[in-house]
């Protein structure tokens, strides 16, 4: 029930929760009135909002409704169940014991809780958007989490900091099979240098990548992580180092700039991750041989078909699902971002800011997004099957075990990513 005020403005929702809990059992609750027993100031999106961001609100704020608004006035509601077709204790009990966990070892124990749900949602057939926003917002809760235990312990006398996330993670496209991609940005407070400021996170944020470890998300195998002193710099030397990679376009560059390029402020002073961004949002456009470097290195990895059209498989046989299906697109559309200026680190929502400015036809951009979204969900459809026949998960599927009709699916979705890598080749030379 949502209850609102005389201009149609949301003021409270009562639950079936709140009844039970606070109503049913109190002699005289029923004659009261309602503002008494309702939740006020309810948790608002407005109507035109995605799912995504209902999801992402509801795993943070911990509840399982979300009033919708429209120019503030009352337009709808959507629940839990609406977007995950689970039993509605899931997600608000996830995100409830994560943001209440005292101590590592609590929290350690949710990234298997969380891997468990999401198996379960890609077994019911729940759609890959609204799966990866679970994924995604229970992921980013978890690690806040253990970033705010460590941190909050650590007595840094005044030194600003920023926990960012790159590749998957930064995109918000997590799937079961994910390793740790972090970073630290950092402000030195007043008499201190970058040096004495650095000597003082490091040991931090190597626990937060151990305890992320001991809670299912790996150590990153290239040690792309906060605890390297690398990865963990002042906003000048981020701002110095990603302007030697823009400007030099060596193959490192490139391939760091395919992971660091998707970074997305987690929690700290996240004002911090925004100026880079945004600093980098003004810088890559202005280097166009960059770009055009960026494109070449991405249509190096072409879509898996034939020239018949047939499935054109690895040495063992099988597709792999993840670099000659997903990457494409990924990197299409990180490209894409960075030419244009676009402050958006998940690919579906780079590609929808980019279609204007690159004129696209409303119906390729919906079918470039539907074999993206395809394709990410037979990755996920697979790691569960691995994760359910106690395997290690991966993203190769042998084409000979799918159905006619998975097959045609497969083939139409990568013919999409050959015309996206066309797309990109017309508009860099490549």
């Amino acid at each position: 029930m949502i209850v609102v005020n005389k201009a149609n403005e949301p003021t409270g929702i009562l639950t079936l929760r709140d009844v039970v809990d606070r109503v049913a059992l109190v002699p005289g609750a029923l004659d009261a009135r309602i503002e008494q027993y309702m939740t006020p100031n309810p948790v608002t999106l407005p109507v035109q909002d995605t799912a995504y961001a209902a999801a992402l609100a509801m795993v943070r704020h911990g509840v399982r409704h979300i009033v919708l608004v429209d120019g503030g006035k009352l337009a709808g509601l959507i629940s839990e169940r609406d977007l995950f077709g689970l039993q509605s204790t899931g997600v608000r009990y996830l995100s409830a014991e994560i943001k209440g966990a005292k101590d590592h070892s609590a929290v350690s124990r949710f990234g298997g809780d969380i891997r468990d749900l999401a198996c379960r949602m890609v077994t019911q057939g729940v759609a890959v958007g609204p799966l990866t926003a679970f994924i995604a917002s229970l992921n980013d809760l978890l690690t806040e989490r253990i970033v705010e235990l460590e941190f909050g312990a650590a007595g840094l006398r005044g030194t600003r900091w920023c926990w960012v996330v790159m590749g998957s993670e930064g995109r918000s496209e997590q799937t079961l099979l994910t390793d740790q991609d972090n970073g630290l940005i950092f402000d030195a407070a007043p008499g201190q240098d970058a040096e004495e400021a650095r000597a003082l996170l490091l040991p931090v944020a190597r626990r937060v990548n151990q305890a992320l470890d001991r809670a299912g998300y790996r150590l990153c195998p290239g040690d792309i992580m906060a605890g390297n002193p690398q990865w963990c710099l002042s906003l000048d030397e981020w701002r110095t180092r990603f302007a030697r990679w823009i400007d030099s376009g060596s193959p490192e560059s490139l391939l760091h700039g395919a992971i660091f390029f998707d970074l997305r402020a987690l929690t700290g002073e996240l004002a911090l991750g925004r100026e880079l961004r945004g600093w980098l949002a003004a810088h890559a456009p202005q280097n166009p041989r960059f770009l055009h470097q960026m494109a070449g290195n991405a249509l190096l990895n072409r879509a898996p078909l034939s020239w018949l059209g047939g499935f054109r498989t690895g040495a063992d046989g099988r597709l792999d699902l993840k670099l000659n299906g997903a990457t494409p697109f990924v990197d299409a559309a990180r490209i894409f971002s960075l030419a244009f200026a676009i402050d958006e680190s998940n690919t579906e929502r780079r590609l929808r800011a980019a279609a204007p400015v690159l004129k696209l036809p409303a119906t390729e951009l919906e079918a470039w997004i539907a074999a993206f979204q395809h394709i990410q969900g037979q990755r996920l459809r697979r790691q569960a099957e691995c994760l359910a026949e106690g395997r290690a998960p991966d993203n190769r599927v042998d084409p000979r075990a799918l159905n006619d009709f998975d097959s045609a699916v497969l083939r139409s979705a990568f013919r999409r990513t050959r015309s996206l890598q066309r797309r990109l080749a017309l508009d860099y030379q490549a």
